[in-house]
């Protein structure tokens, strides 16, 4: 068993922790950020960054220490909740998800819209990270953040590849020895996860309000869709 985003959210709610009308939905978005803060300032922790899940605010809530790595990060869990809009299929839909965070790209059925996806996801999940110039342009996340290394990749990094003259950026949610485990958007025109060629690969990135997980991604089997061209 692992500590999941639902059992963190039901001890903040039984500890007396505002969840609003959603209460323990599984998303770690907003509501679930501010109330992890408040336990933790509450309890006095000594956290890097407040908001963040690790060991010491597992223990603190009372569940088991040892699982606390095996949480998403809360982009890539906000991520997954929009896999499989399709940019005609559910263009209405997607274009208010590209819209939530208050800006946006434009029609994704007519424009590449895989920065627009991340910028927004990262924006919801992440409110005070800060944003990169145009980040409607791939090669413009390789400014985003942080680096991490390649060699040793992390669950959640922002991977930005070459495409033609341009780019293709996504998150990172696993890796075998030659193929990244792609999450993101305009893949196959759709929020999809597809296999993306390391060979291919201008950088990683992550955010510098979240504590970069300790241990890398082991590699793992994928029998996904192999992208070659993500337009």
């Amino acid at each position: 068993m692992t500590v999941t985003t639902q059992d963190i959210q039901r001890r903040l709610v039984a500890l007396g922790y505002d969840l609003g009308k959603s209460g323990a939905d599984g998303v770690f978005g907003r509501m679930t950020i501010a109330a992890i803060k408040k336990f933790q300032a509450d309890k006095k922790l000594d956290i890097q960054y407040p908001g963040t899940v690790g060991p010491k605010t597992i223990a603190a809530l009372g569940l088991d220490p040892a699982q606390g790595e095996a949480l998403l990060p809360p982009w890539i869990a906000e991520a997954l909740r929009k896999k499989g809009l399709h940019e005609r299929l559910n263009n209405a839909a997607l274009r208010a998800y590209l819209k939530s965070d208050g800006k946006a790209l434009g029609d994704p059925a007519k424009l590449p819209w895989c920065g627009d996806f991340v910028e927004t996801v990262i924006a919801l999940a992440l409110p005070k990270e800060p944003m990169i110039e145009n980040p409607y342009w791939a090669r413009n996340w390789l400014k985003f953040g942080v680096s991490v290394s390649i060699d040793r990749p992390v669950m959640g990094a922002i991977g930005v590849v070459e495409r033609d003259t341009g780019g293709h950026v996504f998150f990172v949610i696993g890796h075998d020895k030659t193929y990244w485990h792609a999450l993101g958007g305009n893949q196959s025109d759709s929020v999809s996860i597809v296999k993306i060629l390391k060979s291919r690969t201008l950088g990683l990135r992550f955010p510098k309000t979240f504590a970069i997980p300790a241990k890398p991604l082991p590699l793992t089997a994928f029998s996904g869709t192999i992208s070659t061209n993500e337009a």
